[in-house]
């Protein structure tokens, strides 16, 4: 539906024939992106085809091009938050919680998630986590703070899992999280009150069992296509860096060639005094000026 806004009530109840009642534009599958910047939100948001803009903590890997997550801070959140929500007509915005910004004590969780609503112009938090963060979340909800979990591979869990590492597998292994952990971790997420969660690097089985057991939509990065929905990095999928191409990102753009071959052109023409020509210089003709005096 054009121009209609979409809501954490119209996400929490897309599972559900509730969804009927509302005015809502959601279709067969939730699609989500990210974005840092108020240019690329605007973008992202014309299209009219993303229903969830999230301003990711990958924003310190992959506009500080820091080694993970782990770096950026709450202010820097607040801050591409308040860049992203102005340029947003019709997503729901979502804004990332950093780490140690809500693992400290309950009461920091709901300044800080609080200060991303209030500061950054947000309409909801995500937040990494299962079982360990369940007590978090439902203290969120009860104060009206809707929340997005992210299970699975947990950026945040950077050193604990030794780097980047697929989870959910049958049998222990040092850092990886066994496939009944991550669907306990589901379900007590789901009992705390989100009203979506993250499955980020899972095998496709998993995803489609906690798809099909949970109540709240799931939303898939590397998880398979049983999920409700997916989420990418906008900059992975546009084909920005051309040394990062994990296996669940498709490239439906060679943007970095695009990118150069545009600089490269500017360049050329500048050094070949093509740049700028007539159509994009001022002049005074036809216009009034002052004649030097003579002496």
């Amino acid at each position: 539906m054009k121009n209609s806004s979409v809501t954490v009530p119209q996400i929490l109840s897309f599972k559900s024939k509730s969804l009927e009642s509302f005015s809502t534009p959601l279709q067969k599958k939730i699609v989500a992106l990210t974005a840092y910047d108020y240019l690329m939100a605007k973008l992202i948001d014309s299209t009219e085809a993303v229903d969830i803009i999230l301003v990711g903590d990958s924003v310190s890997t992959v506009f500080q091009g820091k080694k993970n997550t782990l770096p950026v801070t709450l202010e820097e959140m607040i801050y591409h938050c308040r860049c992203v929500v102005p340029a947003v007509k019709r997503a729901l915005v979502v804004g990332d919680m950093p780490f140690l910004s809500y693992q400290v004590s309950l009461s920091e969780a709901v300044r800080s998630a609080g200060r991303l609503i209030k500061e950054g112009g947000v309409s909801a938090v995500k937040l990494e986590g299962g079982e360990n963060v369940a007590e978090i979340v439902a203290h969120l909800v009860k104060y009206d703070i809707p929340v997005m979990g992210h299970i699975g591979l947990t950026p945040q869990s950077y050193h604990r899992m030794g780097g980047y590492k697929i989870q959910g597998k049958k049998t222990n292994s040092p850092g990886i999280s066994t496939y009944e952990r991550i669907l306990d971790d589901a379900l007590a997420l789901e009992k705390a009150g989100v009203f979506s969660i993250v499955l980020e690097g899972i095998p496709k089985e998993l995803a489609k069992e906690i798809t099909d057991t949970v109540s709240v939509p799931t939303i898939g990065i590397g998880a398979g296509p049983e999920c409700d929905g997916q989420i990418l990095v906008t900059y992975d999928l546009l084909g920005m860096d051309p040394d990062f191409k994990p296996k669940f990102v498709k490239q439906y753009l060679n943007g970095a060639e695009v990118v150069r071959k545009a600089i490269n052109e500017y360049a050329r023409e500048v050094r070949g005094e093509i740049f700028p020509d007539s159509d994009h210089s001022f002049s005074l003709q036809n216009r009034p000026y002052l004649k030097k005096k003579a002496l």
